[in-house]
């Protein structure tokens, strides 16, 4: 078995690397990279945006998405509204809630909060993505 010791990076698609990483900046506030020009600093992951377009791939959005753990979703929510993020709905498990987001290049971005352990007693809601009803999120 092989021992993985972190998650180092995340790709996201975009047609526009610098256009990306200001976006990813400017709303969320991470940090942009000291080793590339093409990735911001989360927290505990880089994000490291890739134009498909360049290598001859075609371009798809990530509708996946990536979860970032927020304090208050409904103002996160709101604040990717005003910086021009598409906004495609809040919902609510019965463990967590999260936002659904797309950045300008229709990427999904889950704006999530746990509120409850796993297994707690209200029936949580099937997620819309994943069809999950154990409040976890691929």
């Amino acid at each position: 078995m092989i021992e993985v010791e972190q998650v180092d990076f995340v790709s996201v698609p975009t047609r526009d690397v610098t256009g990306a990483v200001s976006w990813y900046s400017d709303v969320f506030g991470f940090p942009r990279s000291e080793a590339s020009e093409g990735e911001v600093e989360a927290p505990n992951v880089t994000l490291a945006f890739w134009n498909p377009e360049r290598d001859g791939e075609e371009f798809v959005p990530n509708a996946a998405g990536i979860a970032l753990r927020v304090a208050d979703v409904a103002s996160a929510v709101e604040d990717v509204r005003a910086a021009g993020g598409v906004v495609v709905g809040i919902e609510d498990t019965g463990v967590c809630h999260m936002g659904f987001v797309e950045d300008p290049d229709g990427n999904t971005v889950i704006l999530h909060r746990r509120y409850a352990a796993r297994g707690a007693t209200s029936a949580p809601e099937v997620h819309p993505r994943c069809g999950s009803t154990d409040g976890a999120h691929p």
